[in-house]
């Protein structure tokens, strides 16, 4: 057979590894920040753009997008050129995506602590960096599949199956869930409201995690623990089940992060059917890592690469247990807005992505520079620093959760709440705060010490920037003999990526279009109104702060919540909301209703020194809103936009909105002075008041 030598690029590999190892420390340093904000609210610093609400985003796009995206990247880069026997299609392209990539993780770590955000979950992002993340997507999908079309191997192996099905279905999420009408530069709304808004976000942010940090995730998976096993995948018809059904099932699951919200329960109950079916293909997927280890097991004792890989393949079937047990409506009771959820989601991103990213570096670096890792023993020490760091993270935020939940539920044999002050959970779950920032710096420790073994081990050796082999002129098939409908379809890439995306778009079509055309599943609410001007200003300086980090809009129709916070939440209540506020995680209570609860000395008060109120509160002062007068320069923009979404301002209402947003200030800041507080109507707190007491004050409940 005729041979041919080509040069694998190993220079963009190595680019991507140096990014996944510098905005890992980033990510992980972040996010133990915030672990420290949480149980002490010094660590603030009272300063503006360093308080837990702006961090919180920062921390969840650099490891999400940063380290594993950069990771998926180091991975996709290096086994697709070897999968396909052929160099990557265009280096040119290959740089404009490392680059354009590393531009877009630099605009969010400067316009998220700005706090400049759309407040929607893991895409937080706002329009000009939308348009920059789809432009450098659509030049990762040109090169990948310019590449694959271009290979030298007929048959596409499974990895680049998961490959397939990670550029398609990402590129729909993004572009549908991004959809906003801007306002100015760095200012939007999306064009969804309320209930549609919120099933639009998690059909998003579940498969974000489904088609961002697992599938690619799987696909690295199938290269290179078998590599690093030297053993063969262990089944290639479990391989096509475990592929075809996890990308059908999966993205029908996201509604599952609403149950017992005003979203329909015909959608609820849709997010729970398949989240339960979900479990078999996950855990086929786990197994078939498993069981690829059958005779290896002493070779798995010795070796920390494979350490890291089985701990992550365990990891994740544990991750993809637990998530459909969370589904389940009684348990989700329990388990929704505490830290469960938190202890949950890391279990993912530390073991799974964490450590399966860990290991291939281990195992590229040292072929990479031609040379032997640096230190066995600093592998080991980073294994077992990591793996304690998960136990001590993962273990006090269940237990924490379960406290929550208990003590919001608990009522006396008088029938009132037991504990009625919301604070009184969250000073009984700081200690499980503190051994999570333990946990979670023994992690970081562990990181750190691979980069050190990284970068000694880079040190001995030399990159092989251009790695030489021989390969066939034409293109092989080693699988001829075995032909059959799926052998058809992996040769021909094009076919293959449609009937993905034809897969993946099912589950999402017949979710979605309902809720938007059919108006019984969203009742409108007469006395329901749009936001004053004073109101939409408040509104967006609470986004800009994150305050929707901490505090969820959405009493579920639960006793002990209707007790505690007042009517539960309904459908037609949240029609103008563009975006949607209902929140994930309960730091703070639910503030659906908390307009006109207290008066606006309270809130004054609340937002200057959290602890003269709230004795104990971990929550941060705010005192530039007391200092920084309310921009208005772009208000007539935001009516203008917020009428083009559909909002029933009267028409040329813009031009009266400075007016009727000034004489709003005048009536809260007359309020304060009669109270000897020196109230400046022109100042952001202003705003912020007059939003938390319309909160929740549109419908009028019957005592």
């Amino acid at each position: 057979m005729e041979m041919q030598t080509i040069r694998y690029d190993n220079g963009i590999v190595r680019n991507f590894a140096v990014a996944t190892m510098v905005w890992g420390i980033v990510g992980m340093t972040v996010g133990l920040t915030i672990a420290f904000q949480l149980f002490d609210p010094i660590y603030n610093a009272m300063l503006q753009y360093l308080t837990f609400g702006r961090l919180r985003p920062l921390h969840t796009n650099a490891v999400i997008f940063a380290f594993v995206g950069n990771g998926i990247f180091m991975g996709l880069y290096y086994s697709l050129q070897r999968l396909c026997k052929a160099r990557m299609f265009s280096d040119l392209l290959s740089k404009i995506h490392f680059w354009g990539w590393q531009l877009i993780i630099v605009a969010a770590a400067v316009t998220l602590p700005l706090g400049i955000s759309t407040a929607k979950e893991y895409a937080e992002l706002e329009w000009p960096i939308d348009i920059a993340i789809t432009l450098i997507w659509v030049v990762l999908t040109i090169n990948v599949v310019g590449t694959i079309i271009k290979r030298r191997e007929k048959h596409m192996y499974v990895a680049i199956w998961f490959y397939l099905a990670t550029l398609v279905t990402v590129a729909v999420l993004h572009i549908v869930n991004s959809i906003e009408v801007p306002v100015s530069f760095l200012k939007s709304y999306p064009v969804y409201a309320g209930v549609q808004d919120a099933l639009v976000q998690w059909w998003y942010g579940h498969n974000a995690v489904a088609f961002f940090l697992t599938t690619p995730y799987l696909g690295l998976m199938y290269y290179f623990l078998p590599k690093a096993a030297n053993r063969p995948v262990y089944s290639y018809r479990l391989s096509i089940v475990h592929f075809w059904s996890l990308i059908f099932i999966y993205i029908w699951a996201g509604p599952h992060h609403l149950l017992y919200t005003a979203l329909p329960d015909w959608a609820q109950s849709l997010g729970t059917v398949f989240s339960i079916m979900l479990i078999a293909p996950s855990w086929g997927g786990a197994i078939n890592g498993l069981l690829t280890l059958r005779g290896a097991w002493d070779k798995v004792r010795e070796d920390p690469i494979l350490k890291f890989m089985v701990v992550a393949v365990t990891a994740y079937g544990m991750a993809t247990l637990e998530g459909p047990t969370l589904s389940l409506k009684n348990v989700n009771a329990l388990s929704h807005y505490t830290d469960w959820t938190i202890a949950h989601v890391h279990i993912g991103a530390l073991g799974w992505n964490g450590f399966l990213t860990f290991g291939i570096l281990y195992w590229l670096i040292p072929r990479m520079w031609g040379t032997n890792l640096f230190s066995k023993k600093l592998a080991n020490l980073h294994f077992w620093l990591g793996t304690l760091g998960i136990v001590f993270y993962a273990v006090p935020l269940y237990w924490a959760g379960v406290t929550q939940s208990l003590m919001w539920k608990q009522f006396t044999s008088f029938g009132v709440l037991q504990y009625p002050n919301f604070l009184e959970t969250v000073l009984q779950i700081i200690p499980m705060y503190i051994l999570r920032a333990f946990g979670g710096t023994l992690y970081l420790t562990g990181a750190c010490i691979m980069c050190y073994n990284m970068f000694k081990t880079v040190r001995s050796g030399k990159l092989i920037k251009e790695e030489e082999v021989q390969v066939p002129a034409v293109w092989v098939d080693e699988h001829v003999s075995k032909e059959n409908k799926h052998r058809w379809l992996e040769k021909r890439p094009i076919q293959f990526a449609v009937v993905s995306l034809v897969v993946i778009l099912i589950g999402g079509l017949i979710e979605i279009i309902p809720t938007f055309l059919i108006k019984s599943n969203i009742p409108t609410i007469a006395a329901v109104k749009p936001y004053t001007p004073l109101e939409l200003q408040g509104r967006d300086i609470y986004i800009r702060e994150g305050c929707n980090t901490c505090h969820s809009q959405m009493v579920r129709p639960f006793r002990s919540e209707t007790e505690r916070y007042g009517e539960y939440s309904k459908a037609g209540e949240f029609v103008y909301d563009h975006p949607f506020l209902w929140g994930s995680k309960r730091t703070g209570p639910d503030l659906h209703r908390e307009g006109k609860k207290y008066p606006n000395l309270w809130h004054f008060m609340h937002m200057d020194d959290p602890r003269s109120v709230s004795p104990g509160s971990i929550m941060p002062p705010y005192p530039w809103l007391f200092t920084q007068d309310l921009d208005n320069s772009t208000l007539e923009s935001k009516i203008r936009a917020m009428q083009n979404l559909g909002v029933p301002y009267p028409k040329g209402f813009d031009l009266l909105a400075l007016t009727d947003l000034q004489r709003q200030a005048e009536l809260i800041a007359s309020d304060l002075q009669k109270q000897k507080i020196p109230a400046d109507p022109s100042k952001e707190i202003i705003a912020v008041i007059a939003y938390l007491q319309r909160l929740g004050t549109d419908i009028q409940v019957q005592k």
